[in-house]
């Protein structure tokens, strides 16, 4: 059965529900979106859910969320969500705010033994007995008028998180982890959370290990022409190019048009309509910015048997460390992190020095983590030992 809920879609209505909402303490909300086929993905609904009920806000006949906005960014109210990340990236795009006083309930459940990400419907399950639909995950949320069914959806997404926030923050308070989860959600409350470098795609691509210095610009300059044409069109950048061409087309220009045309694995219309476009990417000289650029894909050096063994052994060693301490291991330290630490003491500092990791790591593997190379294991019949060579 519905909840009584107040459907939001002028600026009077709009306007009432932030006058009503000035000096409340809480606030749960979601939001429904459409990012398939576009470069923008397009906001459909914002489900919020306080202590004056439920309310759905239509953004489509809305030109100014503003008043919205603001109690999103109002640090006297605590915002809770469910994979919040994704939510506030797509406002933070749209409308360039962050959110201030913030509470994740996925967040807070990698800190009470369940793994990180956990997804609502198995989260409520697991903590209110409540059994949740999640049938029209794939809704049609730009159709308008909504079906009752849709709603009751969303609906859903909103109504259980004031319960889970209530029944986490105890048992965080309990074992005294809620300022963990405290700093960890701050993280999106900052603007260089969502600050994305344009090249980061093509300056990550693995394609650039086996690609000579002009090929690699020429791959830089691809995907800068890729996402410019897809945000022009406002499609998304595998409808303007799809990335498998990418590899096969930049190993292909060594051997000029002729390469293009002759690969089977690259579309026949590439060498015949595109080729100017291409060739002038590759054969242009390479600019100082772009020589920058270079300077920033990351270097993977080969690491020797011990060493490959060693990282792996420390990072089971952490992995059961979580799970003996009821931490999810992809919350605590992500793999990415750890191949980063590996090469990089400062970033190790930064992440281990201070903060949760600090008092949940201790001073033992945070020493770890800024002398890797220097760390040796023994295995004995009773006892593994780490210890520093020297």
């Amino acid at each position: 059965m519905l909840p009584n809920f107040e459907l939001i879609a002028t600026p009077d209505a709009l306007a009432r529900f932030a006058q009503t909402h000035q000096g409340i303490e809480w606030l749960c909300f979601d939001t429904e979106f459409v990012g398939e086929k576009r470069f923008t993905t397009r906001l459909c609904l914002i489900q919020v859910a306080s202590v004056h009920g439920f309310f759905l806000i239509d953004p489509f006949p809305l030109k100014d969320l503003g008043p919205f906005l603001a109690l999103l960014q109002d640090p006297a109210i605590i915002k809770i969500t469910h994979a919040g990340e994704n939510d506030y990236r797509l406002l933070y795009n749209i409308y360039g705010i962050v959110p201030s006083n913030t509470f994740d309930t996925q967040i807070a459940a990698g800190f009470l033994g369940q793994r990180y990400p956990l997804a609502f419907k198995k989260l409520v399950e697991t903590e209110l007995g409540i059994m949740l639909s999640k049938t029209f995950t794939v809704a049609d949320w730009e159709a308008r008028p909504f079906n009752k069914n849709q709603l009751g959806y969303a609906l859903e997404d909103i109504e259980p998180l004031y319960d889970l926030w209530q029944k986490q923050s105890k048992k965080l308070q309990k074992i005294k982890r809620l300022h963990w989860v405290e700093e960890e959600c701050r993280q999106m409350e900052s603007e260089d959370y969502y600050a994305k470098d344009p090249h980061h795609e093509a300056l990550n691509s693995d394609l650039m290990k086996s690609l000579n210095q002009r090929e690699k610009v020429f791959v830089i300059r691809l995907y800068e022409w890729r996402r410019k044409l897809a945000e022009q069109k406002n499609q998304s950048k595998e409808m303007v190019f799809p990335a498998k061409n990418i590899g096969p087309i930049a190993k292909a220009m060594r051997a000029g048009k002729a390469g293009l045309r002759d690969n089977r694995r690259i579309p026949e219309r590439y060498s015949r309509d595109m080729w100017d476009l291409f060739n002038d990417m590759y054969q242009r000289e390479i600019s100082e910015e772009e020589r920058k650029l270079l300077l920033q894909i990351p270097r993977e050096e080969e690491e020797s048997a011990h060493e490959e063994v060693m990282s792996e052994f420390m990072y089971l060693v952490i992995r059961h460390r979580c799970m003996r301490e009821d931490v999810a291991y992809s919350l605590a330290l992500p793999r990415n992190w750890f191949k980063k630490i590996k090469n990089d003491s400062a970033f190790a500092e930064e992440v281990f020095g201070q903060g949760w990791r600090k008092e949940f790591f201790g001073d033992t593997f945070t020493e770890w983590f800024k002398n890797m190379d220097q760390i040796r294991i023994t295995v004995k019949e009773d006892a593994i030992e780490f210890r520093r060579r020297g």
